[in-house]
C-alpha cells in the first residue's frame, strides 16, 4: 500500500533523510523505532505533502501512484489519517464538532461513546480543539479524531508519549482493536505502545536512513539492552536484517 524508493528530504536546506527505501503491504502494521532526531516526523510529514519538506530524489508510491507531487488534502483522500506526536490547539473549533463532522461522514462513533472508550472526560469534548489540553488529553484528543476518521491507513507518531500507564492501556487495545484489518506505521521512541498493539514487521532509522528491519519485538530487545548504537553497526555495515 505504501513504498517509499530511495528518499532524500531537505528542510530548511539541511538534508534530514538519506536515501530511505521502507515498504508496507495492505493490512499489515508496522513499526518504526528510531532515537530523537533521527528523522522519523520528517517522514511523515514528507509523506503526507508538507511544503516546507523538499524531495531531492526518490518516490512515494500509493496503491502503484506515485504520490509525491500531490497537494496534502488529495493525499488526505486517499485515506490516510495521522495522529502527530504534538498536535497543534485550534480556537473556535470545538472537538465534539469536529468529532461529530468526522464520524458523520464515516459512519462513525457518536461523540460521548467515543470518548467514554478511551476514558477522555466527555466535558472536554465542548472545549476547543486541544487548547489548555495536556500533553495526554492532547494525545487522547488527536485518537478520537483518528478511529472517527476511520482511515485506510493510520500513521501514529509516538502514540505512547505522555500517557500514563493506565490510559495507555487503553488507548493501545482499542488501536490494536481498530487496526484489525487495516494498515498502519507506528513511530515511536521506546516502543511501550507495543505491549497492546500487535505489529508483524519493524524498522530502524538512524540519521535518516534504515539500519535494519526484521521481527520488531527482537529489535526491540535489542534497542532497550544495547541502545540505538547497536543499530548505527548496523548501518556502518550497509544494513541487514535483525537476527
Amino acid at each position: 500500500m505504501l513504498r517509499i524508493e530511495n528518499l532524500t528530504v531537505e528542510v530548511a536546506g539541511k538534508t534530514i533523510i538519506r536515501d530511505l527505501s521502507l515498504q508496507v503491504g495492505e493490512g499489515e502494521v508496522h513499526v518504526l523505532f528510531g532515537p530523537n532526531g533521527s528523522g522519523k516526523s520528517t517522514l511523515i510529514k514528507t509523506i503526507l505533502g508538507f511544503s516546507d519538506y523538499k524531495i531531492l530524489s526518490g518516490r512515494i508510491w500509493w496503491d502503484d501512484s506515485d504520490i509525491a507531487k500531490l497537494p496534502i488534502n488529495e493525499r488526505v483522500k486517499l485515506g490516510i489519517g495521522v495522529a502527530f506526536q504534538n498536535p497543534p490547539a485550534i480556537r473556535g473549533v470545538k472537538l465534539r464538532d469536529m468529532i461529530s463532522n468526522l464520524s458523520a461522514s464515516n459512519l462513525g462513533y457518536e461523540p460521548t461513546a467515543l470518548a467514554t472508550k478511551l476514558n477522555f472526560p466527555p466535558e472536554f469534548l465542548d472545549r476547543e480543539l486541544n487548547v489548555d489540553f495536556s500533553g495526554g488529553e492532547s494525545k487522547r484528543s488527536e485518537i478520537l479524531q483518528l478511529l472517527a476518521q476511520r482511515p485506510d491507513f493510520l500513521f501514529l507518531d509516538e502514540p505512547d508519549s505522555g500517557v500514563d500507564v493506565e490510559n495507555l492501556e487503553r488507548i493501545g487495545k482499542m488501536l490494536d482493536v481498530f487496526l484489525t484489518g487495516r494498515t498502519g506505521l507506528l513511530i515511536t521512541h521506546m516502543g511501550h505502545i507495543l505491549r497492546y498493539v500487535k505489529v508483524i514487521r519493524g524498522h530502524v532509522i538512524v540519521n535518516g536512513t534504515i539500519a535494519c528491519t526484521g521481527d520488531p519485538l527482537k529489535l526491540l530487545s535489542h534497542i532497550l539492552h544495547e541502545g540505538y548504537g547497536w543499530c548505527e553497526k548496523c548501518l556502518i555495515s550497509g544494513g541487514r536484517e535483525c537476527q
